[in-house]
């Protein structure tokens, strides 16, 4: 047993080495957000927290109309979460629960679509948005990631496990409709699954870059990463501010999934196996 125990001190070792890199970014980050340009780039690098955070983010505000670009990412992040859950988990129960014509195949070019490079929807998207008058509207960046392919199928793996049939059954003998049964019995089944889901989707909408980048325009309108990109130039760009609003940006997501962590993780591994 000892030789066990001590035969583990390897693997512990390699995953606190991992876990160091890993945080180091983070650290530093918080610990830059507290220090001026000049600071920051100076010799030795510093690597504790000083007191000019209140100053950047003066600088980040002078700039940028920086909680107005707060309010648009938890808009669009609420929004992409909340039509996220409900699109696909009425899909995923439909997989599951239901027998219907061409079923394989319309599953199979769904999950098809996850195959594909993000990067070649890129232009597409942006003459669809421009047709639908959309450019600078932020729905364009909720509305068509709305139904996911990976959501649908997360759920339908759940569903398949977790919804019985028999008590959807018993449910059409007592006179529920179909959306009286997914509403009032399959969602509070798929609860685990949904928290998994809103929590990758809210944290995926809050960090996405690229959506922004291409139907966006006027800096009164970004999200939050678009934003701090667009202090960014190469010849005065206040490291400090930036890393302030970096900060910011990134501290609801940490707690989130420290809070979440285990659902995060229990509802990714649930319905794995059939």
């Amino acid at each position: 047993m000892k030789q066990a125990k001590t035969g583990l001190w390897p693997a512990y070792a390699l995953v606190g080495v991992g876990a160091l890199l890993m945080l180091a970014p983070f650290y530093f980050m918080f610990v830059f957000a507290t220090h001026t340009r000049t600071e920051i780039f100076s010799q030795p690098l510093p690597l504790f927290f000083s007191d000019a955070f209140a100053d950047n983010l003066h600088i980040l505000m002078t700039r940028l109309p920086f909680w107005k670009n707060v309010g648009w990412s938890l808009y669009v992040a609420l929004m992409s979460t909340v039509l996220t859950l409900f699109f696909c988990s009425m899909g995923g129960y439909a997989f599951a629960m239901f027998e219907f014509r061409y079923k394989k195949a319309l599953f199979t070019l769904v999950m098809a679509t996850m195959l594909l490079p993000s990067f070649m929807s890129m232009i597409p998207s942006f003459m669809i948005m421009a047709a639908l008058g959309w450019i600078d509207q932020h729905r364009a960046l909720y509305v068509p990631g709305a139904a996911s392919a990976f959501g649908i199928f997360l759920m339908r793996q759940f569903a398949s496990t977790a919804v019985p049939k028999d008590l959807l059954e018993a449910a059409r003998m007592d006179g529920c409709g179909e959306f009286a049964v997914y509403w009032r019995i399959v969602l509070p089944l798929l609860k685990p699954a949904l928290g998994t889901l809103g929590l990758i989707t809210f944290i995926g909408s809050w960090n996405n870059f690229i959506g922004p980048l291409i139907v966006m325009r006027s800096v009164d309108n970004f999200t939050l990463p678009l934003a701090l990109r667009s202090i960014q130039n190469p010849e005065n760009t206040e490291w400090g501010a930036l890393m302030a609003g970096s900060a910011i940006a990134t501290l609801p997501l940490l707690v989130l999934f420290v809070i979440f962590s285990r659902q995060l993780i229990a509802g990714l591994t649930a319905g794995a196996v059939k």
